[in-house]
């Protein structure tokens, strides 16, 4: 007999009545002032992988970074769940970064890089199979298999924070003047640090040129471009 699935839960119960309980013992007024509104200075786009949580690894509280997350960290301008976040995080909540996060040892670019991946998720991961294809000779060159998946996860970032700039809404926001920046960052699950690509976008004009040198610099390093 299956057990109790409801049952599976009491745990995740247990764990919330814990974190709100000490949440109101340090900042009795922490959940009052949380419900009235939020105001992040930062939208988050990462991957879904669990191990790769927004708010804990920048050290934020709730409130302070709007998040979208999704296989492989791929932002597609056919996406609307995607672009609806990102309208949303720029329109009405003015936040003054993105970040574009990646992360070393992604399953999603194994996957593609491997040409295992079936089903929706073949086809979801489609961008980065056709990066592999593009840059196939600069990440065959490297002898180690998880230096391959290292040098197409960092691929992976810069070519989706071009395609953010590339999309309508961004371009829209920097023509009206809009203070908004771009970033291009990359997590290390073996040390918990986070690298900075230096995909680092300010204007329409400067997008493509800074995305550009990053992805040279990244092709031209052996290994990590960040250590």
């Amino acid at each position: 007999m299956p057990g109790d699935l409801r049952v599976d839960l009491k745990p995740l119960f247990d764990h919330n009545r814990n974190w709100a309980l000490g949440m109101r013992e340090k900042q009795p007024r922490f959940f009052e002032n949380l419900a009235q509104q939020q105001i992040p200075k930062f939208l988050w786009i990462g991957c879904s992988d669990s191990r790769v949580p927004a708010n804990e690894i920048i050290g934020l509280q709730p409130g302070e970074v709007f998040v979208h997350r999704n296989v492989a960290n791929i932002i597609s301008l056919t996406d609307f769940n995607c672009l609806a976040t990102v309208q949303y995080a720029v329109d009405v909540l003015k936040v003054l970064h993105i970040i574009v996060c990646g992360h070393y040892g992604c399953g999603g670019v194994q996957a593609a890089l491997g040409g295992n991946a079936v089903g929706l998720v073949n086809n979801w991961l489609s961008p980065i199979s056709e990066a592999f294809e593009t840059f196939r000779e600069q990440i065959e060159a490297i002898e180690d298999p998880a230096g391959r998946v290292e040098k197409l996860c960092e691929i992976n970032v810069i070519l989706q924070v071009r395609n953010l700039c590339r999309s309508a809404l961004l371009r829209e926001a920097w023509r009206n003047g809009r203070e908004l920046a771009v970033h291009g960052l990359i997590y290390g699950l073996h040390d918990g640090i986070l690298r900075d690509l230096q995909a680092n976008i300010v204007s329409l004009a400067t997008a493509e040129a800074v995305c550009h040198i990053a992805l040279q610099r990244i092709l031209e390093t052996p290994g990590r471009v960040v250590s």
